[in-house]
């Protein structure tokens, strides 16, 4: 196993179509895993959620979380982001992400679609600061 630099945990983190485990804690303390589509953009990586969904009212109420995403197959690897989130209903600011997060899942061709479909009143930008990432490659060498 070969721990990952902090480039390259952002590369592993952008590539492909990847899904993020992101987990976060429930009111009682237990936790709460979910898959999420996400993108890069600075240092944060950034979903959306329906604000009605369990992960919404656990970051709503505790504005932290953890993310892991791996490499499923051999020489198999991962990278497991923790920070902060904040949170933004601003209709633009969806608009964008929503659409870039299609085009990287569903391609370029329905990328507008799904960026409708997910920036409507309701839906919640997350961004998750990623304050820490560990990730390693070659796990099984």
């Amino acid at each position: 196993m070969r721990p990952m630099t902090e480039a390259e945990a952002r590369d592993f983190l952008a590539h492909g179509t990847r899904t993020g485990k992101l987990a976060t804690v429930r009111a009682d303390g237990r936790p709460h895993v979910a898959p999420i589509w996400f993108v890069l953009d600075g240092g944060d990586l950034v979903f959306t959620t329906w604000h009605e969904s369990v992960k919404a009212r656990n970051l709503d109420r505790e504005r932290r979380a953890a993310l892991s995403v791996d490499l499923e197959s051999p020489p198999f690897a991962f990278v497991v982001v923790e920070g902060p989130v904040t949170i933004s209903e601003d209709p633009g600011e969806l608009l964008h992400f929503a659409t870039r997060i299609g085009s990287r899942y569903m391609g370029t061709e329905r990328a507008a679609e799904f960026g409708r479909r997910n920036a409507v009143d309701g839906e919640w930008l997350i961004r998750l600061g990623m304050t820490k990432l560990t990730g390693a490659d070659d796990v099984s060498g």
